[in-house]
């Protein structure tokens, strides 16, 4: 029998949110990659739209401002997206996405100091 698999949804990172009309905003995500459910975003100063969070850098999206809710594919141009922007609300750890650069436990706290500074709570188990 195959191995069905299915690609992380909005309900594998989001546990709790108080009311998505107050939580969630609109987004221009920057073209050129897939962006899955749980990725953990930024925004580049110039353009003003959203791309993966990175460290280091200085475009501005080296701050942690939100979490993709839906995958995008922005592989051909730049799309639309909804991002959960403030709290409160809850997300599961093992749901979230980074950018390569971040890719260790310290600048991986760095990120979720970030987002709780928003009201957003990283959780292991939601």
């Amino acid at each position: 029998m195959p191995v069905l698999t299915q690609p992380p949804s909005m309900g594998d990172a989001l546990k709790y949110e108080l009311n998505p009309n107050y939580t969630r905003e609109t987004v221009t995500l920057a073209a050129g990659t897939e962006y899955p459910a749980g990725a953990v975003l930024g925004r580049i100063t110039v353009s003003g739209q959203y791309t993966f969070a990175s460290h280091g850098g200085s475009d501005g999206a080296e701050t942690a401002l939100g979490i993709l809710l839906y995958p995008v594919d922005t592989r051909l141009a730049d799309a639309t997206g909804i991002l959960l922007a403030r709290g409160p609300a809850i997300l599961s750890r093992d749901a979230l996405f980074y950018d390569g650069s971040v890719d260790d436990a310290a600048k991986i706290a760095l990120k979720q100091t970030e987002l709780t500074a928003l009201g957003i709570v990283i959780r292991d188990s939601a």
